[in-house]
């Protein structure tokens, strides 16, 4: 966390969502994270989404793990809620706190090492148990935070930052949350922030669990040849480590309607990026599985809302609980005691 706080300057010629605020009021401490981090631009992306929906700060729960990613939390909305839980475990926390209290709007926060590593078993019961909230990946491939180790979405044959080849397949975070029976599946790309803010407002405004997986380059451990995650910070010689990371400019690049662009990257690599064609239906789970497929085969990476459908059933009404939340329950409704307990076991007899 920064020292200081970002101070907030009330702005007069800036414009007012339905509840009197302005963008200012969702922003929150100065990024620690390297300049030219694909993690700020969806943080930058997060702030617009809420803004427009006009979503009260308070009424906002964010929630991350450990990692990189995990500080994005700390850099919007000021005034909401916040958790930063262990490593892998912020699928739990969210699946708990939306139990106590599903008034709120719960964005969770994490990392490709996040998710789909120590905490994968923990994001697929997130998703098997439909918990209302969204859920951002933002994926780079490797464990920034840590130096830069291969994380579970790195691509074979790519190579560390020391020179060694990693051997094993990727998991898709897509392929995976569709086999699941996700209820809305998205991808973006970090720099696109005009295609990332809807996709950000409709996977907050979809009832269930939204799975967005966001590329976003790591401008500085990522930097291998042939990588489809990274700036490519590719060095030339061996240099003495340092925790000194030089500010890059952002690569922003906006995907078309219609075909693939690709995008070139720091070092004169290219990663092609495609979005969803006219006419496509993201109804249709096996289709949409497919589709990811094809064009994953021809090296492309399909952005844009993949699959969605609001008819399943969430963890509130796969439970039965009540309307209002669980937290604002009076003591004597929890606990009406020992005869109404009773009464209950005796229907089990």
């Amino acid at each position: 966390m920064p020292s200081i706080a970002k101070p907030l300057v009330p702005l007069a010629h800036l414009q007012h969502n339905d509840l009197g605020l302005t963008v200012r009021d969702y922003e929150g401490a100065p990024s620690t994270l390297c300049g030219g981090c694909g993690h700020d631009s969806v943080t930058a992306a997060l702030i617009e989404a809420l803004f427009k929906l006009g979503i009260p700060p308070h009424k906002i729960a964010k929630l991350s793990g450990i990692g990189c990613s995990s500080k994005t939390p700390a850099y919007f909305v000021r005034g909401a809620h916040g958790f930063n839980s262990v490593h892998g475990r912020m699928a739990t926390i969210a699946t708990g706190a939306n139990a106590a209290n599903r008034e709120l709007t719960y964005l969770g926060i994490s990392g490709d090492g996040d998710s789909l590593s120590i905490g994968l078993g923990h994001l697929a019961h997130a998703i098997r148990r439909n918990i209302n909230m969204l859920y951002v990946i933002e994926n780079n491939g490797v464990y920034g935070l840590t130096k830069g180790q291969f994380s579970a979405s790195a691509d074979i044959d790519s190579t560390s930052k020391k020179g060694e080849p990693n051997l094993l397949p990727p998991i898709d975070p897509i392929v995976m949350a569709l086999s699941l029976g996700a209820t809305f599946v998205a991808r973006a790309f970090s720099g696109d922030k005009d295609r990332l803010i809807p996709i950000l407002q409709a996977g907050i405004s979809h009832r269930g669990f939204a799975l967005i997986d966001v590329i976003s380059p790591c401008i500085q451990f990522n930097d291998h040849e042939g990588s489809t995650k990274s700036y490519l910070f590719t060095r030339q010689h061996e240099v003495t480590a340092t925790d000194f990371v030089p500010p890059r400019e952002e690569i922003v690049a906006a995907v078309p309607a219609e075909g693939a662009i690709s995008v070139t990257m720091h070092d004169g690599t290219a990663m092609r990026f495609r979005a969803v064609p006219k006419g496509y239906d993201p109804t249709d789970r096996q289709a949409v599985a497919r589709f990811v497929e094809e064009h994953r085969a021809r090296g492309e990476v399909v952005t844009g809302l993949l699959y969605a459908n609001d008819e399943v059933a969430d963890l509130h009404d796969l439970n039965k609980t009540p309307a209002a939340a669980l937290a604002s329950i009076t003591y004597d409704r929890l606990c009406p005691g020992s005869d109404a307990l009773a009464k209950l076991q005796a229907g089990f007899r």
